[in-house]
Order: structure tokens, then sequence, then C-alpha cells
């Protein structure tokens, strides 16, 4: 019992000890198999991101503050260089993935975390992972991406080949150009275009519906890239919105041309108001206090006490974009906003498919 008890407090105590560290390169490359290189010059990198040493990782904690008792000369030279105002040369990082370890430059770093900054200026030679999992295949992809394409905003994707598809979007987009100046374009030129005529405006698209919140497990990226092949490679039924074909055509470069006549990114045309109405049933002797606290929601325009099955009938009247189908906006509102309500038992949606109005 006693040998179980030590042995739980030596565990402990290296856990502790170990999360005060700064995480040792050489263990982290063998882990991630990350032996090709390729080198990315200087950048401008998050402070935050730095949280390892090559050579250097057993000597500062993982705040990248000197160890006690070990020299502090140069770490003393660094901060009156900082006082004093002199630059300092860029320090020199190894990168694996998204995370950065020290060759040179400790006692800068160490200087850089105490006085808060953001970024440090660094010469960065990437290490790329090749150890078999999905995290590192996408991230092999993404870079293979980003230097075919020289995009530099973040384009994350979730699914292995997806980028694959986007590069044969981007060459579609340079055959169309080609076309259009009757010059050749290169690809970066193209790419560039295609992120800024194509990709962007069609985020700006999703990022206003209501899918993001219904694919939660899905980045922006893969809603591109999915509703895109669908739409323009596929012509395949889509149950996510029955309006999209008045937002985005069937063809890549119909819709370049179409975002080009917007001024920005706005579409009133994507808002479409909807009418609701919700049967619900609540615990006895609370219909009324129920009744206050649903009338108080923006979307209750009507709400009436009934006898029988149910006790309440709740009128909607919500705006939804042309992405996303009534059925997704009201339930997911009637989920969130009434069936949430403490004494609300049951309820059942009627959505409209005809309606008539009298002027009063």
């Amino acid at each position: 019992m006693k040998n179980k008890i030590f042995d739980s407090l030596l565990t402990v105590l290296k856990n502790r000890r170990q999360k005060n560290e700064l995480k040792s390169f050489r263990e982290d490359q063998e882990n991630e198999e990350a032996f090709d290189t390729r080198d990315l010059g200087l950048r401008e990198v998050e402070v935050d991101k730095i949280v390892g040493s090559v050579g250097r990782y057993q000597d500062f904690d993982n705040r990248f503050r000197l160890k006690t008792g070990l020299p502090s000369e140069r770490l003393m030279k660094v901060k009156q260089a900082v006082r004093d105002g002199k630059p300092l040369p860029p320090i020199t990082l190894y990168q694996i993935k998204d995370e950065y370890y020290i060759v040179d430059g400790n006692h800068r770093v160490s200087v850089a975390k105490e006085r808060g900054w953001k970024t440090i200026h660094a010469h960065i030679l990437e290490f790329l992972p090749s150890r078999k999992t999905i995290e590192n295949i996408l991230y092999r992809e993404k870079v293979d991406f980003m230097e075919k394409t020289g995009i530099t905003s973040p384009i994350e994707l979730t699914e292995v080949g997806q980028y694959a598809y986007l590069l044969e979007q981007i060459g579609e987009h340079q055959a169309s150009l080609t076309a259009i100046h009757e010059n050749p374009v290169s690809f970066q030129d193209a790419a560039k275009d295609w992120h800024k005529t194509v990709f962007l405006p069609f985020v700006s698209i999703i990022e206003k519906s209501h899918l993001p919140a219904a694919f939660q497990n899905r980045t922006i990226a893969d809603l591109y890239a999915y509703i895109s092949l669908h739409q323009w490679k596929k012509g395949r039924d889509r149950r996510y919105g029955i309006g999209l074909d008045q937002i985005i055509p069937k063809n890549m470069e119909e819709f370049r041309a179409k975002m080009a006549n917007q001024q920005g990114f706005e579409f009133p045309e994507m808002k479409h108001l909807m009418t609701a109405f919700v049967l619900i049933s609540v615990k006895a002797g609370e219909e009324y206090k129920i009744m206050e606290k649903i009338f108080a929601l923006e979307e209750v325009t009507e709400i009436y006490d009934v006898p029988g099955e149910f006790d309440l009938i709740v009128k909607i009247v919500m705006e939804r974009d042309w992405l996303s189908s009534d059925s997704e906006v009201i339930g997911y509102f009637v989920y969130k906003h009434i069936r949430k309500v403490p004494g609300v038992r049951k309820t059942q949606t009627l959505i409209p498919t005809f309606s008539k109005h009298k002027q009063g």
C-alpha cells in the first residue's frame, strides 16, 4: 500500500515538473517523425507559439525564465540592449506544425515573454511531420496547397483530399482567366484572384447562413468545399437550402462575375420571412408563467392559451437565409428557446405551405 502511494506521489511530481518545463525538440521530432525540412526564411512569429528549445530546454521553465543558479550575464545584456533601444537580430527557430523550438535566441525570447511581446522576428526551418495520422496528412496537404498557391491566409479543412479539390478549382479558374485576358496567367496569380473573387465571397454567404451552427464540427472551408463541389461539379440536389440557386449559380465563373457587381458581400435577396406555429404542452398550473417567458421572445408575435392536448399555441415570425431551410431554422429556434423553458413538456411545430391574409 505504501509503495502504491509513493509511486503515485512520484507520478504527480513528475507530471508537475514536466508541465513547468520547455518541450524538447528532439523528443517531439521523434514522436512526429518530422525529418523532411523546408526553409521558410524570415517571418514574424507569435511568441506564445514558441514552446520549446533545441539545446537548452532544461535551462528555462515553460515561461522561458532562466532557472535558479544558472549564469544570467547574457540575459542581462539582452535586457539592457532592449532598454537602450538597440535592435536585436532575428532568432532562429525550428517549426513542427504550429509549434516552434529555439535554435538560437533563448534569452531574447525570455525578454520577449517578460515584456509581453506578441511577435518576434525569426528565421524558420520547418520540419514536416510524416507519421501516418489524419492530422499529419492534412497538415502536409495544407502545406502543399500553400506552397503551390502562395495563399497564406489559413484555409482549414478536416477531410483528406479536399485541398486537391481546391487546387483543381484554381486550375479551372486559371484557364478561364487566361482565356479572358488572352495571355497566360500564372497559377499563383490565378490562386490570388480565386481567393479574392470566389472563395471569400462564397465564405461570406456561408457565414451569413444557418449552416455553421448546424455543422459545428466542420470548418467554414469544409462547408465551402462541400457546397461548391456539389453545386459546380456534381450538380446534385441539396437538402441544406431550397433557394441556393438564386444566390450561387451553377458555374464558378458565373458566380465570380455576379460577385464582381456586388457592393461588398451584402445579399438582401438571401433573407426571407417565414411563419410557424408551435403547439406546446406544459406542466399543469404553470401556463401563464410560461406564456410570459415565451411571449418575451422577439420572434414570438402571438400566443394563446387553449384547452385540449396542447396548452399553448405560439405564432413565430422569423427571418432566414436562402442557404437554410425553414425546418432547420425554426427547429433550432424551438429547441434552443422554447423546449428549454422550465415546465415545457412537449412541442409540435407546424410550418404552413400556403397562406391567405385579409386586410384589416
